[in-house]
Parts: C-alpha cells; sequence; structure tokens
C-alpha cells in the first residue's frame, strides 16, 4: 500500500512512520509512505498557506490554492488516482470497520488541515471526510496519523501473527477479554488459573465471556450491534 500525506509540517510524521510497526511496515515492503511539504507549492517569500478569513474571525484559514496545485502535480504522477482524505471534526467518525475498508485501498492522500480550518473549496477534492471524534486538534497531521496507524495494522501480514488483529478490540465488534503474562503471582494478584490451565477450549470461553463483560461494563452501546447467539444475550440479561 502506498499512502502519502500533505501538510504544513511534513515532519510531525518522522517519529511515528519510523519506530515499530510502521517502520517494520515499510522495511517489510508492505507500505510505502510519504509526507509532502504544502509550501513547496506556494510562490511568496513567505511560503504562505494561510490567510484571515472572509468574513472575519478569529484565526487563519488554510488557503486552496497551494493544495489545488499539489494534488495537479502530485496526482499527475500516477496513472490512478489516490483515495483522497481529509480530516475534520465534521466528518464521518472513523472505526475500526472503516480500518479494514481503507486496508483494501491500494493507494491513500491524506490532505491535512491546521490553524482555523480549510478553504472550503479544497474539500471537492476529498473522496471521503473523516474524524476521530468529537473534539478539535492543532493539526490534521495527529488525526492521520491516528488512521494511518490503524490502517496499516489491517494490511495482511505487516502484524506477523495474523491472529493479533483477529483477537483486539472491536474486531468482532466487543471490547478485547483481560490479558496477563509473567509472573503468575504478584503482589497479591493472581492469573486466572484457566489461563494456566492449558486447555483451549476453556480458555477461549473465559476469553469470550470476559470479553462480553468488559463490553457490558465499558461499552453496552457497542452490543447492539454485536453479532452475539441467544446464549450469550441470556448471559448479559439483554
Amino acid at each position: 500500500m502506498k499512502i502519502e500525506t500533505l501538510s504544513v509540517f511534513p515532519h510531525c510524521y518522522d517519529s511515528i512512520m519510523n519506530e515499530s510497526i510502521m517502520k517494520r511496515a515499510q522495511d517489510k515492503g508492505f507500505l510505502d509512505f510519504y509526507a509532502y511539504d504544502l509550501r513547496d507549492w506556494t510562490h511568496d517569500k513567505h511560503r504562505t498557506t494561510d490567510d484571515e478569513p472572509y468574513g472575519g474571525g478569529q484565526g487563519l484559514v488554510m488557503k486552496c490554492e497551494p493544495i489545488f496545485e499539489a494534488t495537479d502535480d502530485i496526482f499527475a504522477r500516477y496513472e490512478t488516482k489516490p483515495y483522497v482524505i481529509f480530516l475534520s471534526p465534521t466528518g464521518t467518525r472513523f472505526d475500526d470497520a472503516k480500518s479494514v475498508e481503507l486496508a483494501q485501498k491500494d493507494h491513500l492522500f491524506f490532505i491535512c488541515g491546521h490553524y482555523e480550518g480549510i478553504d472550503e473549496r479544497a474539500y471537492t477534492l476529498a473522496d471521503e471526510v473523516l474524524s476521530i471524534g468529537d473534539y478539535v486538534l492543532t493539526s490534521g497531521e495527529l488525526a492521520s496519523m491516528v488512521i494511518i496507524d490503524a490502517v496499516v495494522r489491517r494490511i495482511d501480514g505487516v502484524l506477523g501473527d495474523e491472529g493479533s488483529a483477529v483477537d483486539e478490540s472491536f474486531y468482532d465488534g466487543l471490547l478485547e477479554y483481560p490479558q496477563y503474562t509473567r509472573p503468575a503471582h504478584y503482589r497479591g494478584m493472581d492469573v486466572p488459573e484457566v489461563l494456566l490451565s492449558g486447555h483451549h477450549a476453556n480458555i477461549a470461553a473465559w476469553r469470550r465471556k470476559q470479553s462480553l463483560l468488559r463490553t457490558k461494563q465499558w461499552r453496552p452501546d457497542l452490543l447492539e450491534s454485536a453479532n452475539l447467539t441467544p446464549e450469550e444475550k441470556d448471559f448479559l440479561e439483554l
């Protein structure tokens, strides 16, 4: 998969994309990542990407001209236009299902805003506008990093152990069960005996039960769309 970003602070990605799973995905050839600097498509000595909003108001708005010029230039290099994503609190809420969907794309292109937002005309370039939550961030770079991380983890082969993604929270609509590792006993807190038993069927049943209970306690809203058996619904008293 190829993922590219366009922003006024491309070096924001240096840390996240050069550590851990993101770095390994690139080293193994699963991911081709590049961050473009929007200022490269400005034409004044100050490399200006923003201006005061029409109609007055606080802050600055990102200009549409450099965004259009950048995408004209970059997209002309490819036979097929990438899938363009803008980040905005007004967008569709990003979730695990969307990460799976985006992981099937060959080429994602994130356009990241800053300041008080982006000139509305630039949004005509978007294939999709996404939000990672009902709050405001300093920049779209931060939101794009969250989405990129979630998407890259869903690319086949990236995690190595295919079961890793299957067992994570939200994969089946529920929160993940509790996890433990050595030591088995620590400060009066013991690992559940079933996990030490080596009985795989019993372990799987315990984990499913704990996943159900944790979801009911912390995210009961998820149970409305979860794929539950009649027995599980009775267990949860739904």
